[in-house]
């Protein structure tokens, strides 16, 4: 089960065993990338050899793999092995498939490199969550993944991977319908701006209800799971989704992520439970204490999934922090700002931090939303409720290592 068979695949996995722990230990970061790399370089087929009689399920897409992949491992049940840090690429997937051997694998996978991964670690299923863009110019960049992730499902002809996919975008569809084993789910998808046209014929798609189609005849599939509310049906069965954790995108993630264990024969009540249960993911919907505040961690790295997080905010003029930076993790341009709907915050008073804030001042002062620019963050004034802070991605890893659980 996934064993290193050589001494060369052991060597690799003592040196990423023993440069992660250094890294842990030195304080040059989560351990979980540079010792993959070093094992990579020793025997770069080592992936494939750790990969070998596991039962892993894949997730990717552009929002919501974390969130979706922990929910996964959650609601599986027992020892799962899953890049819980968010170490993404090969390098992190190597370290987690070294770290522990267990039979079940839960694994996040970058868009970018679903393609390579399908190919080293031949799932049992993937699911497939989404596509949109990061930035204002990445728009293309959709398509050219959604082509790579169709190219990659059809070589996969012997028919065993299981594809669990968002019937409600357009671009997922389009990647998932040539796959020989495909699963359609029908869950919360608000964002459609990057799926307006047609990806096989360029023409506009029409949105009509919960339903969509194209003049070419490409159109939404068939579903077998479903998200009414509370209620989550899967194949005919009915459970309650009961999260802790806000959002439709958050239902969305969990209906993925429990259609996946269905795949794998995971008892659906034993699993729902298990996944209502989570409060919180790496740090994102945690409430922390910085300087008297209280505070609520809202992760959201690009249009789609602002537009999402603002539309968990309480419509009671309540005061709502905002962090922007944009380092290479975030993407050097914040242009994409201006495709965030930040006029949902007309009414409330939002402070504005990070090392963009005044391109986000900017962005809100066009929206007409009241905003104040946090130059020095002493200077804040104290409040007794629980503040919503939305943050990119560098911006709430900032703020998660600032603040206190």
């Amino acid at each position: 089960m996934g064993k290193a068979s050589t001494l060369r695949d052991q060597l690799a996995s003592a040196a990423v065993r023993t440069v992660n722990r250094v890294s842990r230990m030195t304080g040059r970061g989560s351990g979980t990338v540079i010792g993959g790399r070093v094992g990579m370089t020793i025997a770069p087929d080592l992936i494939s050899t750790l990969a070998e009689g596991r039962t892993i399920i894949l997730v990717s897409g552009t929002n919501g793999k974390t969130t979706t992949t922990s929910m996964v491992a959650a609601g599986w049940g027992g020892n799962v092995t899953t890049n819980k840090t968010g170490a993404n690429m090969p390098a992190g997937h190597l370290a987690a498939l070294v770290e522990s051997r267990n039979e079940h694998v839960a694994l996040e996978v970058d868009e970018a490199w679903l393609a390579d991964t399908l190919k080293s670690t031949r799932p049992y299923v993937v699911v497939l969550l989404n596509l949109s863009r990061d930035q204002l110019d990445r728009a293309n960049e959709v398509r050219h993944l959604a082509e790579r992730w169709r190219q990659a499902l059809a070589l996969r002809e012997d028919g065993k991977l299981i594809v669990v996919a968002n019937a409600n975008d357009p671009l997922v569809v389009y990647a998932a319908e040539v796959g020989a084993n495909t699963v359609w789910c029908d869950v919360p998808t608000t964002w459609i701006a990057d799926a307006l046209s047609c990806p096989k014929c360029t023409l506009a798609i029409s949105h009509v209800g919960n339903s969509w189609h194209c003049a070419c005849g490409f159109a939404k599939p068939t579903t077998i799971t479903s998200v009414l509310g509370d209620d989550l049906v899967i194949s005919g069965k009915s459970v309650m989704l009961e999260l802790s954790m806000p959002g439709e995108f958050n239902r969305s993630n969990a209906a993925m992520a429990l259609t996946a264990l269905a795949c794998v024969r995971v008892d659906l009540d034993e699993a729902v439970r298990r996944v209502n249960a989570i409060q919180s993911v790496v740090g994102r919907f945690s409430v922390r204490r910085w300087n008297g505040h209280v505070l609520r961690l809202l992760l959201a790295k690009n249009p789609s999934g602002f537009a999402a997080m603002l539309a968990t905010l309480r419509d009671d003029g309540s005061d709502v922090w905002v962090a922007i930076n944009a380092r290479v993790a975030d993407g050097h341009d914040p242009s994409w700002l201006y495709d965030v709907p930040f006029e949902m915050l007309r009414g409330h008073r939002v402070y504005c931090f990070g090392d963009r804030r005044l391109d986000l001042a900017t962005r809100l002062d066009y929206g007409r939303v009241d905003y104040i620019v946090v130059d020095n963050d002493d200077l804040v004034p104290t409040s007794k409720e629980t503040i919503s802070l939305l943050a990119n991605y560098t911006a709430f890893h900032d703020w998660l290592a600032r603040s206190e659980a």
